[in-house]
């Protein structure tokens, strides 16, 4: 099993480079870069200032050629895709993500400075997540068509099929603005370092209640009935039926037996969404102002910011690799009988 771990590491290395390599090309390809915007912003500055910016061809006078030659020196590209790659590779192995075209600040500070927000909510909806909806699907499997069973099933359905921002909206707008009961956005107050400790973990659960419910809205349903279905499957099967006709309890028999089977569907899940722990959702932190990961990505993107993209990039991919192999590692700790080789 150790060496089997040992290559997966080892892939790491070849799938890393593929994909930032492909993400790389497009970068360069796709038009829009910060080339262009520094023509256009200069081009509109000479049209607000009165001089004739020209059309067609000449739409570039505002800049002149060794103006705009210094531009794709400066942001590095005037030389091959490739040659540039291998640069950009180079200096993120030294911990050098480069420098944001759109603020001039460094991508590794701009990422950490968001990196603590976006990891508190992505880790309290996940373990939030966890413990409601294991012992849920655990309920309903036990209930099995029961009043509870169903009525929980129409909750969790409806809340799969509503997208996590409009419940996010809806608390905001109800919960927020006509009752009043929570913050109407941010992730702490403007008094905070005047705060107690302990007033101060109460403020910001104070302000996570109607985030987290938005980010926790659309994971109910899959993991829910996963356990559900998994456990009904395996309450179902030979050596539970065969325990209980020995004379084991009922609950002895799902929490023993059982309930550790119908884990490994769920532990096949879990590392994969270390990744989404970090990434989060762009609309959420947008409807409620917070200021995380998935926000900057999506402001990277939307202004051809491609260092803070590729910088974005090498941390999710990197979570995502890592987290396929800590599934296998879950899948190897629950079911005795995965043997990896």
């Amino acid at each position: 099993m150790t060496t089997y771990f040992l290559r997966r590491f080892a892939l790491i290395i070849p799938t890393f480079i593929g994909v930032t390599i492909l993400v790389f090309f497009i970068t360069r390809l796709v038009p829009g870069g910060p080339v262009e915007r520094m023509i256009s912003q200069a081009n509109q500055m000479q049209a607000e200032s009165g001089m004739s910016a020209g059309s067609g061809p000449e739409m570039a006078n505002a800049l002149s050629a060794t103006q705009i030659q210094e531009l794709k020196e400066y942001y590095g590209f005037d030389k091959p895709i490739i040659s540039s790659y291998f640069s950009w590779l180079g200096k993120v192995l030294t911990g050098d993500l480069g420098n944001s075209t759109r603020y001039g600040d460094s991508v590794l500070s701009m990422i950490m400075e968001r990196m603590p927000i976006s990891t508190y909510y992505g880790l309290m909806s996940l373990l939030l997540t966890y413990l409601i909806c294991i012992p849920l699907g655990v309920i309903k499997a036990i209930k099995h068509l029961t009043h509870f069973d169903n009525i929980t099933s129409i909750i969790v359905f409806i809340g799969y099929a509503v997208p996590g921002y409009v419940v996010g909206i809806a608390l905001l707008i109800f919960l927020g603005s006509q009752l009043g009961w929570f913050p109407l956005g941010g992730f702490v107050s403007e008094g905070f370092e005047e705060l107690s400790f302990f007033g101060k973990v109460f403020d910001i659960l104070y302000h996570s209640v109607l985030p987290l419910s938005a980010y926790m809205a659309g994971s109910f349903a899959v993991l829910t009935f996963l356990m559900k279905n998994s456990l009904m499957d395996n309450l179902a099967a030979d050596y539970v039926r065969l325990a209980m006709a020995k004379g084991l309890p009922f609950k002895k028999a799902v929490l023993r037996h059982a309930m550790r089977n119908s884990l490994i569907p769920i532990a096949t899940s879990f590392g994969n969404n270390i990744s989404l722990i970090i990434t989060g959702s762009f609309l959420i932190e947008k409807i409620f102002n917070i200021d995380g990961f998935g926000l900057l990505g999506y402001e990277s993107l939307v202004e051809r910011d491609y260092p803070v993209v590729m910088g974005i990039l090498v941390i999710s991919s990197l979570l995502f690799l890592v987290g396929n192999i800590l599934s296998d590692i879950c899948v190897a700790m629950v079911d005795p009988r995965v043997k990896f080789k």
